[in-house]
């Protein structure tokens, strides 16, 4: 597999393994399956695992505790992340720690390289807000805490999903201390889907641009846009749903992959991972046939630049 540089943190493979599917959040697998997905993408040569407590209620960080029980393969590094909201300053730090500290029992490692606020930055909002994160509230006590997570050597590095309202997002990545690291939306609908709660336009390659500006790694998530990308869903969608709207958007897309002869799941990723700026794509695979395609597609290569435009002109 070939190797990217994150940012100014360390070189990773050009995919990464997301807990999404091995948490079994993206349709129904089950322990084995995860433990042997989990296995046979670091054996082809991912690097990074990007877990979360949120990934099946637990369930991803388990994955990885029961497969290798506190003894990672050598090189292998591990993220995790916290929903924290917009709790009063004096309890971010704490907040902050007891995640981590439960994170870290169920995966049996003693520090993780990544660590991650898990939830929508805005510019400000209420305290007591569940779900957003406010920008003074994140300069103020946030990033301290987070300094003194690396201080006591729980965490080798910080950063954010990039997920909130991109005014804010762009202007947190243009402060100092910036994130080492940034989840930014990486597909060819640039398209964040349901995870779009707020109104501005979602502007996910000027994020991904603000990033690299800033110095910070860029993982790309969403390659298949929560399988909008796909030729079919693993799950029940209401029709009005964020998701089932972006699959019959992409329907000029799969027909151009039934064209090349190509599955659109395998040209979803292929085309992620040739996007400017993306450092590594993370996945959402739940066992090893899915994973085995996404293989396939970075081993390609890169999108060879006229079938990049004939996708753009599609999905205008």
């Amino acid at each position: 597999m070939n190797t990217r540089q994150l940012g100014n943190l360390w070189p990773v493979g050009a995919l990464t393994l997301g807990g999404g599917g091995i948490g079994q959040v993206w349709g129904v697998t089950d322990r084995a399956e995860s433990i042997a997905t989990l296995r046979e993408a670091i054996e082809a040569g991912i690097t990074l695992i990007d877990l979360a407590p949120g990934y099946g209620n637990g369930e991803a960080e388990n994955v990885l505790g029961e497969a290798y029980a506190g003894k990672l393969p050598a090189g292998v590094r591990v993220t995790t992340k916290c929903r924290l909201g917009n709790p009063p300053a004096s309890e971010v730090y704490r907040l902050l720690r007891e995640s981590l500290q439960a994170s870290l029992g169920r995966m049996r490692l003693d520090h993780v390289d990544l660590f991650f606020l898990h939830n929508l930055i805005v510019d400000e909002d209420a305290e007591g807000a569940t779900t957003r994160t406010s920008r003074s509230l994140f300069r103020e006590a946030v990033i301290p805490a987070f300094e003194r997570l690396k201080g006591e050597g729980l965490i080798g590095a910080w950063g954010i999903t990039g997920i909130g309202v991109p005014s804010a997002i762009i202007a947190t990545l243009g402060e100092t201390p910036a994130p080492s690291a940034v989840q930014c939306v990486a597909n060819l609908l640039d398209s964040p889907g349901g995870m779009a709660r707020y109104d501005e336009a979602p502007r996910p390659r000027e994020i991904i641009a603000a990033a690299k500006v800033a110095g910070a790694g860029v993982m790309g998530i969403r390659a298949v846009q929560a399988g909008a990308l796909t030729s079919n869903f693993d799950r029940e969608l209401p029709g009005d749903h964020p998701e089932m709207r972006d699959y019959l958007r992409a329907a000029p897309f799969r027909a151009l992959a039934t064209e090349v002869g190509k599955s659109p799941a395998f040209l979803a990723h292929q085309y992620a991972l040739s996007m400017t700026g993306v450092d590594t794509l993370v996945l959402g695979v739940k066992n090893r046939e899915e994973l085995r395609e996404c293989l396939a597609a970075e081993e390609a290569g890169p999108m060879h630049g006229e079938l990049v435009s004939r996708i753009d002109l599609a999905m205008k």
